[in-house]
């Protein structure tokens, strides 16, 4: 079981969570949650360790199981996905894509039983939302205390003129402010290459 890698972050794949890691003669492909994505975009062609997972994907009645191998940037991330996968319904693919928002900030959220919040991560419906809450909640206190906002799910004001024309935008077709701020993070996030004002509006209802 590898436990901890340490390379050279030679590429990433933003869309698909992974990056592509050289230790010596062999590169590694590495699936990351969402959240670590944007950090670690930052760093190509350093050197990075992460804290690894391992897990096999594949039919268990046949012979064609594949290995993959998960990063995550800190020991403590990778005991808060484990708990997180812990929940029914959630896979490792799934949980790597809804983790894109500081991982404190989802505790926080989980502890306080705020579900509309949590409905605003990827892939994460208000079904879903309810049953992280009820199989969670009270077990995440020790990742909930490093986050820094005093509301869970605080939104940030748009910044810039694409986001604050959005807001705009979404406001008039009746989206609660508050929501349309989340939600506009949210895509900008994941999809940080947007330039446009239509674009940005449209990832917002492709993903809300």
């Amino acid at each position: 079981m590898i436990a901890k890698i340490t390379g050279k972050l030679e590429s990433l794949d933003t869309k698909a969570n992974t990056i592509y890691l050289s230790v010596g003669d062999i590169c590694y492909e590495i699936l990351v949650p969402a959240y670590a994505v944007t950090d670690l975009s930052a760093r190509l062609d350093s050197r990075i360790t992460l804290s690894t997972l391992q897990y096999f994907e594949g039919n268990m009645q046949g012979s064609n199981m594949v290995p993959i191998l998960l990063g995550f940037p800190h020991n403590n991330d990778k005991a808060f996905f484990q708990r997180f996968i812990s929940v029914k319904g959630i896979g490792i693919r799934k949980a790597l894509r809804a983790l894109a928002k500081p991982l404190a900030d989802i505790a926080y959220a989980i502890e306080q039983g705020d579900t509309k919040w949590l409905i605003l991560l990827p892939e994460v419906g208000k079904r879903t939302a309810e049953q992280i809450v009820a199989e969670l909640k009270g077990k995440m206190a020790d990742y909930a205390t490093a986050s820094t906002s005093p509301v869970a799910g605080k939104a940030h004001k748009p910044h810039t003129p694409i986001e604050t024309e959005a807001l705009d935008i979404l406001i008039q077709l009746g989206e609660k402010p508050e929501v349309a701020e989340a939600l506009i993070e949210r895509v900008m996030t994941l999809y940080p290459e947007i330039k446009t004002t239509d674009t940005l509006v449209q990832a917002v209802y492709k993903h809300k």
